[in-house]
């Protein structure tokens, strides 16, 4: 933590205990780690959208409407603007952009079971990959000490959502690659979050003119000393704090019109709506969240960020059961929300001349049974899931491989969790130098560079 106190503009600076997935660490022990020749690493990001639950292909991008009723989509179909593809209807705006994705109809994630593949599971060592990419990048960027990896779930943005659902696997996880290279998580409390605070005696923390006053004598100071008697990574800590990461993080800092075109909360109405939508407030989370989640991934990227995982809580798995909505309800509520806040990602990335520096990745960790249940949902399935990728310098534009006339198989091209992990990784690093890279284990070399890409990409 950084106290500031009252004697002089000499006042004391100090950099307290930062926790680090766990591991007790300085701040300036924290920016101070071993970072990487920054030759390896392009000057690009990544934010993995997590659609957890288990996405339905059908009803996102191969509508199958040539099948009879409970197979084909049960929210109909679109077009698109890349001519003869069709996505499921409740995709209007991302059908619009579709000349600017690469959607992926052959890709399997291998098990239907839920857990967190494919962003942690065996084809990253059972590490976040976006720890994977810091390992070789470094956990933070030099200039600012922004983390390189990030994740964020619905408390990042909404201090009244749920606790993150972690019993299928931890998003946090770093794996044998040891806690410094796991991912910052804004709001999920923590030592670390705990101490990226100033901390002032409440009569004066409540004193806004005060503490904007203590702010400007301490930077005074550290402009007229030239932060004597502060190592650089003490000097990088402070401004860490009190420069340009805080604000990073805050999303009101936006313009208002931005806000409003990310703002997914006034989409779901959930009066009406059964009783699965009382009785579980993921789903609340997600409507009201997802959209202010991604521009929050975008800020941070511009900020330095080089992988940011997003997710919201459990809310694509859908049974129509006690606990899930039916297909036609879920994609109202889940779906529609989504479809807004990615479009809304992408413009905003195209209009600020962002879309070969950021790519966005977006799938679950398994698809839905190509044929409904007899309650209007669609079960696990392991064998096919939809995949989606915008930007990064990729070839997009595209649909690759195909499926099943039912959408239960690859019918050419099939994908593997292995292959998206090697492109994201790609994307991010010069894998060849990766290759000669001193330090790393085989173990690791051969995780990031063996599996080929997924080649109509790059």
């Amino acid at each position: 933590m950084i106290e500031i106190g009252d004697s002089s503009r000499r006042s004391f600076l100090r950099v307290g205990t930062l926790g680090v997935g766990g591991a007790a660490l300085s701040l300036p022990q924290f920016l101070a780690a071993k970072s990487i020749d920054p030759a390896l690493v392009k000057d690009r990001s990544v934010v993995f959208l997590f659609m957890h639950g288990g996405p339905s292909q059908t009803e996102t991008f191969d509508p199958k409407m040539d099948q009879p009723e409970g197979i084909r989509s049960a929210t109909g179909e679109i077009p698109t603007s890349l001519p003869g593809v069709t996505f499921g209807a409740t995709f209007p705006k991302l059908a619009k952009l579709a000349h600017k994705l690469a959607i992926v109809r052959s890709f399997t994630t291998g098990t239907g079971a839920h857990d967190i593949k494919p962003i942690v599971g065996v084809n990253s060592l059972n590490a976040n990959i976006g720890s994977l990419y810091a390992r070789v990048a470094g956990p933070n960027d030099p200039r600012n000490g922004m983390p390189k990896n990030i994740a964020l779930y619905p408390k990042a943005v909404d201090t009244e959502a749920m606790e993150m659902i972690k019993k299928f696997g931890d998003f946090a996880s770093a794996g044998p690659l040891g806690a410094a290279y796991s991912p910052y998580e804004p709001g999920e409390g923590g030592p670390m979050q705990e101490n990226m605070t100033l901390r002032m005696q409440r009569d004066r923390m409540e004193n806004r003119r005060s503490l904007l006053s203590d702010l400007d004598t301490a930077k005074r100071h550290l402009d007229e000393t030239g932060a004597e008697g502060m190592s650089d990574f003490q000097a990088q800590a402070f401004e860490m704090i009190l420069g340009g990461m805080s604000e990073a993080f805050d999303v009101t800092k936006e313009d208002p019109r931005t806000l409003a075109r990310y703002d997914t909360a006034p989409l779901v109405n959930p009066n009406g709506i059964r009783k699965v939508w009382d009785n579980h407030q993921r789903y609340r989370d997600h409507s009201q969240t997802i959209g202010k989640l991604l521009l929050l991934a975008r800020r941070l990227c511009e900020r330095g960020a080089g992988f940011v995982t997003v997710t919201t809580n459990f809310v694509w798995d859908m049974h129509a059961d006690k606990n899930n909505a039916t297909m036609t309800e879920g994609m109202g509520y889940v779906g529609a929300p989504f479809d807004h806040a990615v479009s809304a990602f992408i413009e905003d990335v195209e209009a600020r001349g962002l879309s070969d520096k950021i790519l966005l990745v977006c799938c679950g960790e398994m698809g839905r049974n190509p044929i409904m249940n007899k309650k209007g949902g669609r079960d696990h399935w392991g064998r096919l899931a939809p995949l989606m990728l915008y930007g990064g310098g990729l070839k997009t534009g595209q649909v690759i491989g195909q499926s099943d006339h039912r959408g239960g198989e690859p019918a050419s091209n099939p994908i593997g969790m292995e292959n998206l992990t090697s492109t994201i990784l790609h994307s991010l690093l010069d894998l060849n130098e990766v290759r000669v890279m001193d330090g790393l284990s085989n173990e690791l070399l051969t995780t990031m560079t063996s599996p080929q890409p997924i080649r109509e990409l790059i």
